[in-house]
């Protein structure tokens, strides 16, 4: 008897009991508990990030600087490409939103209609994060590492970057690459680099117009350039290696700690929009057969849709942090 009372009592309350407290059902619930727990880890990535960062601001390389490339097109579009990523995914957010709101209005035709055009607009921008990756990877204008891990880099006198490809010069010497055969068989060497420090250094002598920038901010913010005597200076006395793009191990940007915050978290984001993209090509084929009309609901375009919220809203985060700051 007590019991039934009990149970009569807490009928209306939020709390009280039943399948959908907060009016939401047991499949949003867990949608939501997921989000917040990733959203904990994504937390961590990105204070970690902004650890790292302060404690190395001196030396981290400058966004404008680093992404600057838009496909088809050659010249310095400092930010411009990463701009038209982060756009086409809020529009794909937009589309969520509107196939969501057809789906509670049970129009089966709409929610197809902006549900692939979400497909497409993560399709675009898991397409273009690949595309910068590539860009980010292979580099276009070179630098030297110091035997202290710094990175040198060739600017103008007006102090645009020059590339190492155009002015080094053959230095006359044969680099044979290791091998088995003819050094210790337990050794592997890797890739040897295009060009070698003297190289680079001989064409540094013959173009006075050339001078060395470190990866060191000076306090106007930008990195600081050496006059002629310290750049040959500095390359001939601390030149270790000729480093063409990015990898885990080394950075012509600057640090290599950069790099490799960036493969990680956007390759994260990544990631998810693209798990994103899959699970919305899913849901959009059983919209097609009819599967959620028979069902009376859309709830599922609805599940997902909050997922898809989620990655667009943590990649506000992350354009923030590598990107704008």
């Amino acid at each position: 008897m007590d019991t039934t009372v009990a149970n009569t009592g807490t009928e209306g309350k939020t709390w009280g009991g039943g399948n959908e407290p907060l009016k939401a059902s047991y499949g949003k619930m867990m949608m939501w508990f997921f989000i917040v727990s990733d959203a904990l880890t994504f937390s961590g990535f990105l204070a970690a990030y902004g650890f790292s960062r302060f404690k190395f601001i001196g030396s981290w390389p400058i966004a404008d600087e680093v992404f600057t490339h838009v496909p088809f097109f050659h010249g310095n579009y400092p930010m411009i490409y990463v701009a038209f990523m982060t756009f086409i995914l809020i529009m794909s957010s937009v589309t969520m939103v509107l196939a969501v709101d057809a789906g509670h209005h049970m129009k089966k035709n709409k929610v197809i209609w902006y549900m692939f055009l979400t497909i497409i607009g993560g399709l675009i921008f898991v397409g273009s994060q690949a595309w910068e990756w590539g860009t980010f990877i292979k580099g276009d204008y070179g630098a030297v590492q110091t035997k202290g891990g710094n990175i040198l880099q060739l600017v103008d006198n007006e102090g645009h970057r020059v590339a190492i490809g155009d002015i080094a010069i053959d230095a006359h010497g044969e680099r044979v690459q290791h091998e088995r055969k003819n050094g210790l068989w337990f050794v592997d060497e890797g890739t040897l680099p295009a060009y070698t420090v003297d190289e680079v250094y001989n064409g540094l002598v013959a173009n006075p117009n050339v001078l060395i920038r470190t990866q060191e901010i000076n306090a106007e913010g930008h990195k600081t350039v050496l006059t002629r005597e310290e750049s040959l200076q500095q390359l001939k006395n601390n030149g270790k290696l000729v480093v063409e793009g990015a990898n885990l191990h080394v950075n012509e940007y600057g640090t290599s700690l950069f790099a490799d915050f960036f493969f990680f978290i956007t390759g994260f984001h990544g990631f998810h929009v693209f798990s994103g993209v899959v699970i919305n090509i899913i849901i959009f084929f059983n919209v097609i057969l009819g599967t959620y009309e028979r069902r009376g609901s859309y709830e599922m375009v609805e599940k997902v849709g909050l997922y898809w919220h989620f990655v667009d809203l943590v990649w506000v985060f992350v354009f923030t942090f590598f990107y704008l700051v």
